[in-house]
């Protein structure tokens, strides 16, 4: 990781610790963004954003593993060659200069969101740039998303977990709603140009999902390759890697990267809440059987 890309990120925890909460966060057409991070000015100029055929592009809610995608892609590219640019990967952090500077860098790009499909930009999908998507348990990803934003500067410390808790199930974080994002992707679980993984499936079969991300962006990949690259991504491997770029951070962005923390948190009306919720929003649909929420939920 470059030195400036380093100290961007320090210098933005920096300013966070130095700005009151209720300072922290906006809203935009009703939904919640980080101001330090995603300033209206990222989000205006996005809509200029021309996506191309071959662009790389990550799109995950928050807490569903985004971090460990991005280390996976980054090692998939650069074991074909490609040498990837250190700038963050999420469109919504570009400003508008740097959004520029995008628009000039030579393909393939690699670009990832926690975007709701919706405000994507509508070139991705005009000129079927392939969109690689990664989900987690609801139940999980609200615990991550809890300690999350208690142990990020650039964000408000939340009152208790269940306040967090019920402005999670509101859609009252940044982002917006869960199950509002799970929803829009359902609609695009059959087309060819998105592939939709979930973070519990590459946590029992890293291999194959290597494989997996590799064949759909067309990545020619030796077998011993793969298992070099899955070998490499365990959460262990990154979290110890990442000490070096993200050093007193590490812990912000790669906490604990475990399946059913969600059990130290949540009480029984609480699972039962989320489990109404999930009944009502995705029972039936094809992302929530790929979810698995009856094994990594009850």
């Amino acid at each position: 990781m470059s030195h400036t890309f380093q100290e961007k990120k320090k210098s933005n925890m920096e300013r966070g610790m130095d700005m009151k909460d209720e300072e922290k966060l906006y809203k935009r057409n009703g939904i919640l963004y980080p101001t330090i991070m995603s300033p209206p000015e990222n989000l205006d100029a996005l809509k200029d954003l021309e996506a191309r055929e071959d662009d790389i592009m990550l799109v995950a809610y928050p807490k569903c593993g985004c971090n460990w995608m991005v280390g996976v892609l980054r090692k998939i590219m650069t074991t074909c060659g490609y040498t990837l640019p250190e700038r963050p990967r999420l469109i919504e952090f570009h400003s508008p200069e740097v959004q520029k500077i995008e628009a000039e860098m030579p393909s393939p790009r690699f670009m990832a969101s926690h975007l709701h499909p919706d405000d994507i930009p509508v070139s991705f999908k005009t000129n079927k740039t392939k969109i690689l998507v990664v989900f987690r348990n609801p139940k999980d990803t609200a615990v991550s998303y809890y300690h999350f934003m208690n142990n990020n500067p650039v964000l408000p410390k939340t009152e208790s977990w269940d306040k967090f808790f019920s402005d999670f199930m509101s859609g009252e974080v940044c982002w917006g709603s869960y199950f509002d994002h799970a929803l829009a992707w359902e609609k695009h679980v059959d087309d060819p140009n998105v592939l939709i993984v979930t973070y519990e499936e590459l946590k029992e079969n890293l291999l194959e999902g290597v494989q997996k991300i590799a064949n759909f962006f067309n990545f020619p990949l030796t077998e011993e390759q793969v298992k070099g690259i899955a070998g490499e991504s365990t959460f262990s491997a990154m979290q110890l890697s990442s000490k070096t770029s993200l050093g007193k951070y590490t812990n912000v962005f790669l906490r604990k990267g475990e399946v059913g923390d969600w059990r130290n948190h949540f009480t029984e009306s609480q699972s039962k809440q989320m489990d109404e919720e999930f009944k009502k929003k995705l029972s039936g649909t094809k992302l929530g059987a790929k979810l698995k929420y009856d094994q990594y939920c009850q």
